[in-house]
């Protein structure tokens, strides 16, 4: 990779471990499923008309925005709100990357081989380690719910991986103009209107930047940038920059929300980092073809 493009991989990764520390500093001025209504509506408008009309399929466009945009960020964003540190569910939900992988084992036919095996259990002995330190400094609820984020993660993953978008930014933006009806439903259902209304009206320059740094800077400089990046570079070269996300998710937030980083937690990331280093690294042995599961048309 040329160094501008290292430097760029660099600063997706700062942008969405940062991202984690402006979420809960947001989830201040927001309810949790409100908060996540406006990011995807932001992030949507106007650039949906600005990439023109979708390049896939309409069913892939809405699979990941339900997967992706309703279940993996409102269950992240209300793990948040109950009490789960913004640095450490940058280091748990890289746990996606085993759960990716034993969704391509049951739905797509891949073999994985052992070392990637091996990596899925590290990367699992990281995720009991991180769930000793956070049972021993606060509820387990919210740690549950972002584990439960990964995995809905993982399934988006999948989904996006067949529908194999030739222009990222153009599917994400796309993808977002899925949960933003769901998720203001959801919203208006849990959270009740009176406190979607309070929100809104109290909203100052604090929870406008939240908003407009989740949704223009971690969606769609994010995603476009690691588009443009896997369009230009083996996704094998490219992949281990993610692995950067909780370095400075943890980092951003001991720096501005105070947020301690324990020996436990610093055993956890070690063992997390490594372990989905194995999986999201070590190719797959694809099924045989005699035994491959067919695609859907």
């Amino acid at each position: 990779m040329r160094p501008a493009h290292v430097l760029l991989a660099v600063l997706v990764a700062a942008v969405w471990g940062v991202n984690f520390t402006v979420i809960e500093v947001g989830l201040g001025h927001f309810p949790p499923l409100l908060f996540s209504a406006l990011r995807f509506l932001v992030a949507a408008l106007p650039a949906v008309f600005l990439v023109g009309p979708p390049k896939v399929a309409w069913k892939w466009i809405v699979g990941v925005g339900l997967a992706l945009g309703v279940a993996k960020f409102g269950l992240l964003f209300i793990g948040m709100d109950v009490g789960m540190p913004g640095g450490l569910s940058s280091l748990v939900l890289q746990i996606q990357a085993v759960f990716t992988a034993l969704f391509a084992v049951a739905l797509l036919g891949e073999r994985p081989t052992r070392v990637r095996v091996a990596g899925m259990a590290v990367a699992l002995a990281g995720i009991g380690v991180a769930a000793v330190d956070e049972g021993a400094s606060g509820p387990l609820t919210g740690f549950a719910l972002v584990v439960a984020a990964a995995a809905c993660w993982g399934v988006s993953n999948i989904l996006t991986r067949k529908a194999s978008p030739p222009d990222s930014l153009n599917f994400m933006i796309w993808v977002s103009t899925v949960p933003v009806l769901p998720l203001l439903a959801l919203s208006l259902l849990l959270e009740g209107w009176s406190a979607d209304l309070a929100a809104l009206r109290s909203l100052d320059w604090s929870g406008a930047g939240t908003v407009l740094y989740v949704a223009w800077g971690a969606t769609v400089f994010g995603f476009g940038a690691w588009g443009w990046l896997l369009h230009r570079h083996p996704a094998s070269t490219v992949a281990p920059f993610s692995l950067l996300v909780p370095v400075f998710g943890m980092t951003s937030a001991a720096l501005f929300l105070g947020e301690s980083i324990t020996p436990l937690r610093w055993c956890a990331a070690a063992l997390l980092v490594g372990g989905v280093a194995l999986t999201s690294l070590t190719p797959s042995r694809p099924r045989p073809k005699t035994l491959a599961l067919t695609t859907p048309s």
